[in-house]
């Protein structure tokens, strides 16, 4: 099981998909730009702080990049609503267009690679990949307290 999911993150980390999908709508995106325009869009308004930590990278490489989707218009920073300390980054309605399209693409490249797989199939992997992502989040949050105490 470990292959196969260091495999999907592999895929999910070329740049030939991410490529071939703002050749294709004509983004003027860089590339590093969408997994957290992405990921914004999903579990926004968030600080870069937990972002950077969401998506493995740097805090500070992070925090330009989020800067550059504000100067697009992809995103807006504010105080966050719990701590007025932590700059928070939520997507505009021209992000959240953008999000929509890039989650489009990536469905449509999905359903090419399970062209061949039934309905059932596609519903158990979806099922199941959501149970683990769901122990994965809870496994995050009881280290993170765990680490509090």
């Amino acid at each position: 099981m470990h292959d196969a999911l260091l495999d999907i993150i592999g895929f999910m980390s070329r740049p030939e998909p991410d490529v071939e999908l703002m050749s294709a709508m004509a983004m003027p995106l860089e590339r590093a730009l969408l997994p957290l325009l992405v990921r914004i869009d999903r579990r926004g308004p968030i600080g870069v702080v937990e972002l950077a930590d969401l998506v493995g990278r740097d805090y500070t490489t992070v925090s330009r990049q989020v800067a550059r989707l504000d100067e697009l218009g992809l995103v807006v920073r504010r105080a966050g609503t719990r701590d007025k300390r932590v700059r928070e980054a939520e997507v505009t309605e021209l992000g959240r267009e953008m999000a929509d399209a890039i989650d489009r693409m990536r469905e449509e490249l999905v359903g090419e690679l399970m062209a061949d797989w039934t309905n059932a199939e596609r519903r158990d992997l979806a099922r199941l990949l959501k149970r683990m992502a769901a122990d994965m989040n809870e496994w995050v949050v009881r280290r993170k307290l765990e680490d509090a105490e």
